[in-house]
């Protein structure tokens, strides 16, 4: 199936900041250099929080991973999972047409689906709060025929019930996942013929939807208050002594601009490039108000770095080549955690070296 971008696009994307701090915990997951491995956590939460995936949404976080844009394009047109084009505000329903379903009815929800919704997959019912897709088998086989919808999973469902948890939703009810006819879980139609030793003292449904029912609404997306926001080795580090030369390394950095020695918290200072706060290990490198004489550096002459990540540099105070020539292992490991959408570059493009050179060449 060929999978391209939709036709109409936004003219920009931002995780909220809610997200931003989840998305920024997860790329501390992986190694300096490796940071592109957090690129299918990151595509799912902008979905989850647009409902699609939009060509914005797809470079922010290449963006943030220091990808080219087609390596992102790559995975988001590559797995299923990732909406290219947008979904109901309510629901997109997803049934499962492989054999199992086939054969227990899945062609006759995909056909109520058609009559309640749209005609075809992947299109908006009239008021937009719907949409459907067949897909391939989503492994509730002794459950058949399923659909998922939103987070869980509604099972052994039949026209009729698949009818009726639409006009639920469009009710703004939401209906119990799990098995539509009974069946706590996916034992035999006929109830349990072992293990009845455990068939007391259980919750009302099984784990899955119970949890659904607990949560309250299973077709909720993400909004950045289900998990926490950082990660369990970033409360750690919050909580680490400072470095024993804190003290000396905060009187250099006093003729610096309140806004460029401060680490800034918010979208608006995301946008900017500017650092921000969290768990950040390494020593801050001395900052400038402005360029000496007035007159900076091009930085774009270091391999890696364009017109965009100039600037972030000039807005944190980095102006000119001895700046970067001067900074020490410490330093750098500062500067590729605080350059925000371009994390890790100083160490993989060798910046010192190049600024070395540069700088005795000027």
């Amino acid at each position: 199936m060929l999978r391209r971008l939709h036709a109409d696009q936004p003219d920009t994307f931002a995780f909220t900041p809610d997200n931003m701090a989840w998305a920024e915990g997860q790329i501390t997951k992986y190694p300096e250099g490796r940071q592109a491995s957090a690129i299918i956590p990151l595509l799912w939460r902008a979905q989850e929080q647009e409902g699609w995936l939009s060509k914005p949404a797809i470079e922010t976080v290449a963006d943030m991973l220091g990808l080219s844009y087609i390596r992102a394009l790559e995975v988001a047109t590559f797995y299923f999972m990732f909406q290219l084009q947008p979904v109901g505000k309510i629901a997109h329903i997803q049934v499962c047409g492989t054999t199992s379903c086939m054969i227990c009815g899945a062609e006759d929800l995909v056909a109520v689906c058609k009559d309640k919704i749209a005609a075809h997959a992947h299109e908006l019912s009239a008021d937009g709060n719907f949409s459907w897709e067949e897909v391939e088998c989503l492994g509730s086989c002794s459950n058949a025929p399923m659909a998922q919808i939103g987070k869980d999973y509604y099972e052994d469902l039949t026209a009729d019930r698949m009818g009726e948890i639409i006009d639920e939703l469009a009710a703004g009810k939401v209906p119990v996942p799990g098995p539509q006819n009974g069946r706590y879980a996916a034992e035999p139609l006929k109830g349990l013929t072992s293990l009845k030793e455990y068939d007391s003292g259980r919750t009302q449904y099984n784990a899955s939807a119970q949890l659904a029912v607990d949560i309250g609404d299973t077709v909720k997306r993400i909004d950045g208050s289900e998990v926490p926001l950082t990660t369990p080795w970033q409360k750690r580090a919050n909580k680490a002594s400072p470095p024993k030369d804190a003290g000396k390394k905060a009187d250099r950095m006093r003729g610096a601009s309140s806004d460029k020695s401060a680490a800034v918290q918010g979208s608006d200072a995301v946008a900017k490039g500017k650092p921000a706060t969290g768990s950040v290990t390494g020593d801050k490198p001395e900052l400038l108000s402005e360029a000496r004489d007035g007159t900076p550096d091009d930085l774009k002459k270091i391999s890696g770095v364009g017109p965009k990540l100039e600037k972030v540099l000039n807005d944190i105070g980095v102006y000119h080549f001895d700046q970067i020539a001067s900074w020490t292992p410490e330093e750098v490991t500062w500067a590729d955690q605080n350059l925000v959408g371009f994390k890790g570059r100083v160490s993989r493009d060798n910046w010192v070296a190049q600024a070395v050179k540069l700088a005795a060449e000027s």
